[in-house]
């Protein structure tokens, strides 16, 4: 599903030369629910906006689904990422002046699709999250937690087979954390879905099935959780990294 081969990113700071990704590799070949565990600079965000075609890396590979995206044009991009992706930060990026149900249904109106079949989509994605009521609600009256979900559902509006999320709980109080990663597992199992999630926690982490460690702008390993909490990721987290 997921594949990087000796990716490297440098970015330019003035005069400086900043090297977020010195090689990074991994691979991902089945559906299921996975993180990229890595401490600030350690270059994870850089690899996820690469997977997600926000930006191209200066060399190496970026397989996704048997396609080759780390060479595609702006447009191609585009088009790859409203069909082929979802993805969820950690700021929601919804809206205020739309309800629910209209933020979900933006990738869709902004591709000319049709309003009916949207709201019917948008109303059925909000009520598989528990939004089923707030569909009518702009971002200023739900939770931190209902927004992220409805975040998630308008990732979801075109089913992509993988969904990428950038520290998806950064915003969100502990309960509505443990919520939103249990609710990540769920769709990673029930719709067969590539989930590859980014974070520094090793509470998230314990949520996924496998966890590769970034350190330096390179894979340094990765971490099988069955039978790990947040403790046991965080022990073979530093074992890791020596």
């Amino acid at each position: 599903m997921i594949r990087c081969t000796d990716v490297r990113k440098t970015y330019r700071l003035g005069d400086r030369r900043v090297e977020a990704l010195r090689g990074a590799s991994l691979e991902i070949a089945q559906p299921g629910f996975y993180a990229i565990m890595g401490q600030s600079g350690s270059g994870k965000s850089t690899l996820l906006h690469l997977l997600a075609t926000l930006d191209r890396p200066d060399s190496g590979e970026i397989h996704i689904g048997g396609r080759a995206v780390h060479n595609l044009s702006e447009r191609e991009a585009t088009e790859f990422r409203r069909r082929g992706l979802g993805i969820v930060f950690q700021q929601f990026n919804l809206i205020p002046t739309m309800s629910a149900a209209e933020n979900v249904e933006l990738p869709g109106l902004l591709a000319g699709d049709p309003p009916h079949a949207l709201r019917r989509r948008a109303e059925e994605l909000l009520g598989m999250l528990g939004l089923a009521d707030r569909a009518d609600h702009r971002p200023e009256a739900m939770s931190g937690g209902e927004q992220q979900r409805v975040a998630i559902a308008r990732s979801l509006l075109y089913s992509p087979p993988v969904l990428l999320a950038d520290e998806p709980t950064g915003n969100l109080d502990s309960d509505n954390a443990e919520r939103l990663w249990t609710l990540l597992g769920s769709l990673a199992a029930e719709r067969e879905m590539t989930v590859l999630m980014v974070t520094h926690e090793p509470a998230a982490a314990a949520h996924c099935k496998r966890v590769f460690i970034l350190q330096d702008g390179a894979v340094r390993g990765q971490i099988e959780t069955e039978g790990l909490d947040a403790a046991g990721v965080a022990a073979r987290y530093q074992q890791t990294l020596g």
